[in-house]
């Protein structure tokens, strides 16, 4: 599998599988996500509007970095908060704030490869994560 941090040999990979494949190469990204910690998963950082329980908890390193801890109950969903991850984890709050996560995850094609049960919470963790970096920036 390609380096989980690699949008674009994510991408590579990605392009070359069948859709059983691709729903394993998601559940493998969830897989490699840094764990986190239970109590961590709370209400305040339950992400609103997704099928799945979704939670995002971001830090700001020493050096001004943002770094995000995430999970789900769902292995899909979990698969696709690592490629949302991917795009902006451990960058500055510009960066961030710069960062076009729609079209970094365009080419995956989320929208008409998964229902829409499973992509219907993206926009508003994307939403969170641009928060957080604006408040942060």
């Amino acid at each position: 599998m390609a380096d989980p941090t690699d949008l674009a040999e994510l991408q590579a990979e990605y392009e070359f599988l069948d859709a059983d494949d691709r729903y394993r190469l998601l559940i493998d990204l969830g897989r490699a996500l840094e764990p986190m910690p239970a109590a961590l998963k709370t209400d305040a950082t339950l992400v609103r509007g997704c099928s799945a329980a979704v939670w995002v908890y971001p830090q700001q390193q020493p050096d001004g970095r943002l770094h995000f801890l995430a999970d789900s109950n769902a292995a899909i969903t979990k698969g696709i908060i690592a490629l949302v991850l991917a795009t902006v984890q451990d960058r500055t709050p510009a960066e961030v704030r710069a960062t076009d996560i729609d079209a970094a995850l365009a080419p995956f094609e989320l929208k008409t490869q998964l229902s829409s049960n499973r992509t219907q919470g993206i926009p508003n963790m994307i939403a969170l994560i641009r928060e957080t970096a604006t408040r942060l920036a």
